[in-house]
């Protein structure tokens, strides 16, 4: 939150047209701030992990939550999927979930393949669909 409120108080920023996105621990971390009620437009998570230690309450996250995620990601399984839906919908969030069937974690990196971890694993096509449906919510909440 201090780096937001920080960013937020630039000059050159428009602090009422601000969207956080991450992708892996960087989607985790704006999951985080939608929590804690950042005054953001949307929040959009790369294959971020989708547990928390604090869920989110009802009228307590103020943006549009959007998730990437895999169907065959071993590193965040469809419970965690499940219960991060449930979340969101108790909490009354304008989520949306989007799962790529047959992908895995970190499939935006066409260099996952490096760390010599089967559980990662890039996908071009899950990769572009997501950017695409990226570039949607973006014009979604600032147009």
């Amino acid at each position: 939150m201090a780096g937001l409120n920080k960013l937020a108080s630039l000059a050159q920023v428009d602090s009422a047209r601000l969207a956080s996105i991450g992708f892996c621990m960087g989607g985790n971390f704006s999951l985080e701030l939608a929590r804690e009620g950042a005054p953001l437009r949307g929040i959009v998570s790369f294959h971020g992990g989708l547990h928390t230690e604090r869920p989110a309450r009802r009228g307590q996250v103020k943006t549009k939550v959007m998730v990437h995620t895999g169907g065959d990601d071993q590193l965040v399984p469809l419970e965690q999927v499940n219960a991060f839906e449930a979340e969101m919908t108790a909490a009354a969030v304008d989520w949306q979930v989007i799962m790529y069937g047959g992908v895995k974690h970190n499939f935006t990196d066409p260099d996952a393949a490096r760390l010599g971890n089967p559980a990662l694993e890039y996908h071009k096509l899950a990769d572009e669909r997501s950017w695409n449906a990226l570039e949607a919510f973006l014009r979604e909440i600032f147009d």
